[in-house]
Order: structure tokens, then C-alpha cells, then sequence
């Protein structure tokens, strides 16, 4: 009974691992897919820290290359994103024994991704868990937090958010902050459609947090942490 998570090392990857390896379910691998950095499909910053992560979680982890998809129609660039993640399951499924059972997903509210993900699922004759899809975004924040989840905030981009939420830590207040800012500006709670991006630095499945070191950039409008290195810190 493999399953596989997708992993980004952003919150909702992690809370939906969370999710599953707790209830029960066999994850052999996560999955990592480096995308470009305009990606429609996926979470693009610090991607390239999924190893550390997985090093932490105890977990074998497979990463994918996305990139090079061109054009702007929406719907042909993420059906052109997926390809790569379609092959490499297909691959993995032929290599495990008995295959593969399922796909573990992140996805709170967005049609664009879970559709995909699950026409993907269809196509391979697998199962998708998805423990986020449709639930109430401040249950999910406060679950998260409950759970000792450590959410490091790494890109802003959308009105309310300034430079001082880069390397922000998520806490009860910061979202208590960010739902004044939903009713101020639209921001979600949990950053859905891109207003900001996260890492999660500790967690239950965590053996070791992760450390960082990192700059950060702003050019007015939006920013980023430029992360200059990182470690796994004393358990």
C-alpha cells in the first residue's frame, strides 16, 4: 500500500502529510517538483530545500523538473506542467511492488490544480487524499498551530502585505492579522491564489528543524527571502 505526497515544504504539503501519516497511510516517497518560476500549477520558492526537509522527515524523496512550458493559455501550460509529474509517477509505479495506491495532495480550494491532480490520479488507476480540500481556512490555521507546526513566511505578494511578513512566523496573531487583512483587501488566511508563500521549519514529523539564514528582498510591491544557506539544527 505505497503512497507518494507532494511535497513543496510549504504548509499545506506538509499538513496534508501530516494528515495522512497519521491516519495510517504508507508514504514511500515524497515528491518535490521544481517548476518555473512563473508556474500556474505549483508552489515555487525555496523548493530546492525539499531534500533537508526530507532528510528531517525520514522519508525517500523524488524530485521533478517542470520548466521550460511556454505560452499563455492557462489551461494548456498546466496541463503541460503536469507531464513531467505524470511520467515520473508512472515510472514509480512500474518500480514499486504492487504499485503505487495513491497521491497525497495539498489542495485547499483551487479547481485549477485539483482537477488536474485528479485526472492525473484517474489516468493512473490510483487513489488522491486530499485532507485540505474545502475546509475552513482558520480551522486549518489552527490545526496547524495545534499540531506545532512552525510556518516561516518566504513571499508576499498582495496588498496588506508588507516587507515586515518576510520571515514572519505564522502564529495565532499573524493569522488573526491576516483575517483583518482578508476583510481589508481579500488576502486569504492561507495565502490561496498566492499572496504569500511558506516553509515549514519544524513539525511532528520533523526529527530536526530547519535553520536558515537569508536575505530579504522587496521591490515595493512584493518580496521574497533570498535564503543564502540552511542546516538541520539539533533535534
Amino acid at each position: 500500500m505505497a503512497w507518494v505526497s507532494l511535497f513543496s515544504g510549504g504548509k499545506d504539503s506538509a499538513w496534508a502529510l501530516h494528515r495522512a501519516l497519521d491516519d495510517g497511510l504508507s508514504v514511500a516517497r515524497l515528491v518535490t517538483v521544481h517548476p518555473d518560476e512563473d508556474s500556474f500549477l505549483y508552489h515555487v520558492p525555496a523548493t530546492e530545500l525539499a531534500g533537508l526537509a526530507a532528510e528531517s522527515i525520514g522519508i525517500e524523496l523524488l524530485e521533478v523538473e517542470s520548466s521550460g512550458h511556454e505560452g499563455t493559455d492557462s489551461s494548456a501550460r498546466g496541463d503541460a506542467e503536469l507531464e513531467p509529474l505524470e511520467r515520473a509517477l508512472r515510472e514509480l509505479d512500474a518500480d514499486i511492488d504492487g504499485g503505487l495506491t495513491g497521491v497525497v495532495a495539498g489542495a485547499i480550494e483551487s479547481e485549477f490544480q485539483t482537477s488536474r491532480i485528479e485526472a492525473m490520479c484517474e489516468r493512473l488507476d490510483i487513489d488522491l487524499f486530499a485532507p485540505l480540500w474545502q475546509r475552513d481556512p482558520r480551522a486549518l490555521a489552527d490545526a496547524m498551530l495545534a499540531a506545532g507546526f512552525e510556518i516561516r513566511v518566504i513571499a508576499v505578494a498582495a496588498a496588506g502585505l508588507d516587507e515586515s511578513w518576510l520571515g514572519r512566523t505564522l502564529d495565532a496573531e499573524a493569522f488573526d492579522e491576516l483575517e483583518g487583512l482578508n476583510d481589508d483587501y481579500g488576502v486569504h488566511l492561507l495565502g490561496e491564489g498566492g499572496g504569500f508563500e511558506t516553509l515549514v521549519t519544524d513539525g511532528p514529523q520533523m526529527e530536526r528543524p530547519l535553520k536558515l539564514e537569508y536575505e530579504t528582498e522587496w521591490d515595493g510591491v512584493r518580496g521574497r527571502l533570498r535564503i543564502t544557506d540552511a542546516w538541520l539544527g539539533d533535534s
